[in-house]
């Protein structure tokens, strides 16, 4: 193939006029349609002069037109890399620098901001609007729709995703066209997609999730997405029954559980509810199949890899686990001191190896000998075992691994007594400096609605469940818990503001 990426996902749409993309106002547009903006934006970017290899970075609201940006930057070889609408002007600042980008591309209220970071390094400013106006449409309006797609090998850089940044400077991880189709068409036979289906799109493109995962799928298969610019409850219960799936973090459904029309009537047909980004607690696996027969499907994926395991399409949704790995997927647990490969039921680091994984970090050797070891396999930084039937259960982040008088305590067990505690909705457990045992366990919980958890009777369950090294030394109740826009808990966050409890 010229291109294997565009040629596998775009390329076979062309002129058919398919549904694509379904609004929520009811309108529709073609793959046809779609590839003719997709083909007027990659002549937009040609005629800026930027070539195949160069970096564009997008910064805009969730529309058709930022979709197609997507393509246009995989159609004109140009390594496309999506930044979080919640960044700051300083924080794009960083990855324009970083990535030494010949675009960027921004909201028109957010141009007059952005223009020295874009003048840093030289590079051109274009606006895009949630409206899908702007500069970049002006000027691919008045362009051709044919594009001849730019020739690119199975191993040249199509992505750059930069990670969430908890600890020091965000890293750009260098994402390949087999990085990004292989998942794809793993991820199509996993969960059994075909052109047929209708997804419920509500999450955003600028991560692995909503773009790598939910849009290629859609793409591959030709299928058609209803493509919500966020997550909203009214809307969602309003489309639903123009969906046959749905893809969204945990969030999105303790929400839904949360809103009386949510039945096992509006879902009945439905064919698969999907989770990830973060953990889903094992009593929203109870509480959605209760309600609704649909027992959610959880995977585990990750910035520099997208997905690696999940649980069966047919077959037991074991909750609490994120399932098998992945066809094509290498998956072992290992030591985190010595990296030998530990036995099943033991906990250690994940790590993992496959077409799926990431090429390195963006100038960053160092960084990347570190977790890309030369075999091949990612040290991905979670802490988990595989049990005695296979599943794999991820008990945290390396770094939230807390170490109190030498012994190590894994968050995650504490988190689920907790969790299992009257009035609880869920918790977070960190360690924070202790001038006796060097860290201690600290933990926090967020109430169910309209209850007050009894910390006495939960200080007590925990001494009378827990051995006394893993006692939560403080639990303290908080409205809610500090989480990015994928809906992962930040404990660095927690850290910062609780790590001066215990100081002298």
């Amino acid at each position: 193939m010229a291109n294997p990426l565009f040629d596998t996902l775009f390329g076979h749409h062309v002129g058919q006029d398919t549904v694509f993309l379904q609004m929520p106002d009811g309108s529709t547009l073609t793959h046809s349609a779609f590839l003719d903006m997709v083909g007027r934006f990659a002549n937009a970017f040609a005629d800026m002069g930027l070539k195949p290899g160069d970096r564009l970075a997008l910064q805009a609201k969730k529309s058709p037109q930022s979709l197609a940006v997507y393509a246009a930057a995989v159609q004109s070889g140009i390594i496309f890399l999506p930044l979080n609408t919640g960044y700051t002007a300083a924080e794009v600042s960083y990855f324009v620098e970083n990535s030494g980008a010949r675009l960027l591309i921004c909201d028109p209220v957010n141009a007059g901001g952005l223009q020295a970071a874009a003048d840093s390094v030289g590079a051109a400013l274009q606006t895009l609007g949630a409206d899908g106006t702007g500069s970049l449409p002006d000027r691919a309006s008045r362009l051709s729709g044919q594009f001849e797609t730019a020739s690119r090998r199975a191993d040249d850089l199509a992505a750059f995703l930069y990670t969430s940044g908890t600890t020091g400077r965000s890293k750009g991880a260098m994402l390949t066209q087999t990085n990004l189709l292989s998942n794809a068409q793993t991820l199509v036979e996993a969960w059994r997609f075909t052109r047929n289906d209708v997804l419920l799109h509500a999450l955003p493109i600028f991560h692995t999730h909503g773009l790598f995962v939910a849009t290629n799928i859609q793409l591959l298969t030709g299928g058609s997405m209803i493509f919500l610019p966020k997550f909203d409850v009214e809307t969602v219960i309003d489309v639903l029954p123009r969906a046959t799936s749905m893809m969204g973090v945990p969030t999105f459904y303790t929400r839904l559980m949360d809103d009386p029309r949510f039945t096992q009537d509006l879902v009945s047909h439905m064919r698969l509810f999907i989770s990830g980004s973060a953990p889903l607690l094992a009593e929203t696996h109870v509480q959605f199949e209760t309600r609704t027969g649909h027992r959610i499907l959880e995977r585990y994926g990750m910035t520099e890899t997208n997905m690696n395991t999940s649980n069966p399409y047919d077959g037991v949704r074991r909750a609490g686990t994120v399932g098998f790995p992945l066809p094509g997927v290498e998956l072992k647990i290992t030591d985190p001191a010595t990296g030998a490969t530990l036995p099943d039921g033991d906990i250690g680091q994940i790590e993992v190896r496959g077409d799926n994984v990431f090429k390195g970090y963006w100038q960053m050797p160092e960084k990347t000998r570190e977790e890309l070891r030369e075999d091949g396999f990612f040290i991905t930084g979670d802490l988990g075992l595989i049990d005695d039937q296979g599943y794999v259960q991820i008990v945290g982040r390396n770094k939230d691994l807390i170490i109190s008088g030498g012994y190590n305590i894994y968050p995650k067990e504490i988190e689920a007594l907790l969790d299992d505690q009257p009035g609880v909705l869920e918790s977070a457990v960190i360690g924070v400096p202790h001038p006796d045992f060097g860290e201690t366990v600290v933990g926090f919980l967020v109430p169910q609605k309209d209850q007050q958890p009894d910390v006495k009777q939960i200080e007590s369950a925990a001494c009378t469940q827990l051995a006394r090294f893993k006692h939560p030394r403080k639990l303290i109740i908080l409205t809610e818990l500090p989480r990015n826009t994928m809906g992962k808990v930040q404990k660095n966050v927690l850290r910062d503001d609780y790590g001066g409890l215990f100081s002298a």
